[in-house]
């Protein structure tokens, strides 16, 4: 009855569809977006800016534009004055304010990101016990394709950075650092190496966010580093199989992320020899750095800044460039003039440029030689400056807000006539009340421990929650994830325990969790979840919480080791697994279910069960979880 009264209400109120815009034969790009409540439809994409649509006969809104160089680009659609995603494009671009969506426009295989038919890596999304937090904290790793193939060989670790507002997917889904490193493998351009990208705002996951908020330009002693250094760093070295010493350690980042890795590599240059800045600059106040060049340059092996010359961080970094010129400090300077400024596909670029020089001594002092001087000021470069940061990152509104009264969501829409709360909780969508300063708002009173999708729907057209970074990765319409940071799957509520690992595989398109593994010999239990018909590989885990659930329930003694699956295929001959007495693989189908909190409860149950039954015997076990997508778990050094 809830799902056919919520088709029902789609229905009435003129739900949006549209087609992923295409790229034409002479370089332009045709967008189409279908909604029947809009009277005014704009496109905002980054190679042409706002561009007003026009709706047809046939309902639908298109307009052409370009043409376009092949590269990938951020875009929405502006309806009616309010900011909207794509909603038939499964791309977009992970971030905790705005909402884009991603237009590809492919070079041929010409692109260091194009997806090329090459061996690919491995991406791991890891959580791990912060000390400096007190809470848990996340980040992703890049496993390059031949790393379960030599389970003796060690590699060299780059720790990549976002900018400000990024979360730490956004190097993977929008920098594409995976798919770069991949092709310069497959052309052996490159070494291969382990990649990490931390969350640059980690206090923003902790559950009680301190207060006042620590401002993200701020560096040195901040939680970031001190977590990096201290947490992160450590982890990944316990658990992968790394070549821990500064020889064999790289860290940068773009925009804010290149700020957090200059300012760590340089006061540490004990772990770091590669530095790389992206559209960055940092401190000219570093003790011991700037003023004894001498030993600053021996230790350096890369110092990298590249920067567009139409980005508005510009004139602060070469202002950086030319201060570290001054002290007889040695570094590559790379410029841009044809990539919109402060953008992604700057990023991507300089990315492919010092890729192939990392863990590479030869190349990289080969570099260094070739380094040229800051180009001198003109005088009429832009500043950074505080006007420039409030513009860029206003003040943001809170949503969703828990207290013990409920939890309230939130909307800034001034010109909006009608803003409603849509839940997956909810039988009919929620009217919200508008205050004086134009931001609408609703309470929920019960479902406060619930995990569920819910949306927006402003004037008839459904929209994101632009204050939540948590979407749901479906094939269509993007909900934004209401989840309690308090309740006991939530991973900011978990203190100080071991957490199983979540792999992706992007050419089979398949999800793998593994739990921490007992140092006794153990049979994990193994559970298929099978995605709903509009989820993708990610949704059992970014929406449903598996690995969370998995972790709590293992970490309390309730369930024994596990490994979970979207995969379809037959995990006993996928593993290399001989066949055993009483090994079953068990399954959950998310369309047997109409919400996410029902998913999520029934695989509590199913874990619960697993717990109560007793284990495989472990004897005559001759097989092994090296093959098939299996990776290691929390404590293992794979």
């Amino acid at each position: 009855m809830k799902k056919a009264l919520l088709s029902l209400a789609a229905l009435l109120m003129a739900v949006t569809a549209s087609a992923q815009p295409h790229p034409n034969a002479d370089g332009t790009v045709t967008f189409v977006y279908k909604n029947d409540s809009a009277q005014k439809v704009m496109v905002d994409v980054q190679f042409a800016g706002r561009k007003d649509m026009k709706r047809g006969a046939d309902g639908l809104w298109t307009v052409t534009l370009g043409p376009a160089a092949p590269d990938m680009y951020p875009y929405c659609y502006i309806v009616d004055g309010t900011s909207v995603m794509d909603p038939a494009n499964p791309q977009y671009f992970p971030n905790e304010g705005f909402k884009n969506s991603l237009l590809e426009i492919p070079g041929g295989g010409k692109l260091a990101h194009d997806i090329r038919p090459v061996p690919h890596g491995r991406l791991e999304y890891i959580h791990y016990y912060s000390q400096t937090l007190g809470a848990t904290n996340q980040a992703v790793v890049y496993l390059p394709p031949r790393y379960m193939e030599d389970m003796q060989k060690r590699y060299p670790v780059f720790y990549l950075i976002s900018g400000t507002t990024d979360t730490e997917e956004v190097y993977y889904k929008v920098g594409r650092v995976n798919y770069i490193m991949d092709n310069l493998l497959a052309d052996k351009q490159a070494r291969e190496m382990i990649i990490v990208l931390p969350y640059g705002n980690p206090t923003k996951l902790l559950a009680t966010p301190p207060a006042p908020a620590q401002p993200q330009t701020r560096f040195g002693g901040d939680p970031f580093s001190k977590d990096l250094i201290n947490d992160l760093m450590p982890y990944i070295e316990r658990n992968y199989r790394t070549r821990a010493d500064r020889d064999y350690r790289a860290i940068g980042g773009f925009s804010r992320g290149g700020n957090q890795a200059l300012y760590n590599g340089l006061t540490n240059l004990d772990k770091f020899s590669y530095l790389c800045s992206y559209s960055s600059f940092t401190s000219t106040d570093i003790p011991d750095v700037y003023d004894q060049a001498g030993d600053t340059n021996k230790k350096l092996h890369l110092f990298w800044l590249g920067v567009g010359t139409d980005d508005f961080l510009y004139g602060n970094a070469r202002d950086y460039m030319e201060f570290l010129d001054k002290k007889g400090i040695r570094s590559v300077k790379e410029f841009t003039s044809d990539k919109f400024g402060h953008t992604w596909m700057n990023a991507r670029y300089f990315l492919a440029k010092t890729l192939p020089l990392l863990f590479n001594k030869k190349a990289a002092e080969a570099a260094m030689k070739a380094g040229k001087p800051a180009p001198a000021a003109t005088g009429q470069e832009q500043q950074f400056t505080p006007g420039v940061m409030a513009r860029l990152f206003p003040r943001p509104i809170i949503s969703p807000e828990y207290s013990p009264q409920g939890v309230t969501f939130r909307f800034k829409a001034p010109e909006a006539r009608l803003v409603e709360l849509e839940c997956e909780m909810l039988p009919v969508n929620t009217v919200m009340v508008r205050d004086s300063d134009g931001v609408w708002s609703a309470t929920l009173h019960d479902y406060m421990f619930e995990t569920f999708e819910y949306c927006f729907v402003v004037d008839g057209t459904r929209v994101a929650d632009p204050s939540n970074m948590r979407l749901s990765a479906n094939r269509g319409f993007k909900y934004s994830i209401a989840d309690n940071p308090r309740s006991p799957f939530n991973f900011a509520s978990m203190g100080n325990m071991e957490h199983g690992r979540t792999g992706y595989d992007v050419d089979r398109q398949e999800a793998w969790y593994m739990s921490p593994m007992p140092k006794t010999p153990t049979i994990p239990a193994m559970i298929q979840l099978i995605p709903g018909e509009d989820d993708t590989m990610e949704s059992w885990f970014s929406v449903g919480g598996a690995d969370a659930i998995a972790d709590r329930l293992i970490a309390d003694g309730k369930t024994r080791p596990c490994i979970i699956t979207t995969s379809s295929l037959d995990f006993m001959q996928q593993s290399g697994m001989p066949p055993m007495p009483g090994f079953g693989v068990k399954t959950l189908r998310a369309d047997d279910f109409v919400t996410w909190g029902q998913r999520r409860r029934a695989l509590v149950k199913l874990l619960l069960d697993i717990g109560r039954q007793p284990a495989p015997d472990f004897g005559g076990f001759g097989g092994g979880f090296g093959g098939g997508g299996f990776g290691g778990g929390g404590g293992n050094n794979f």
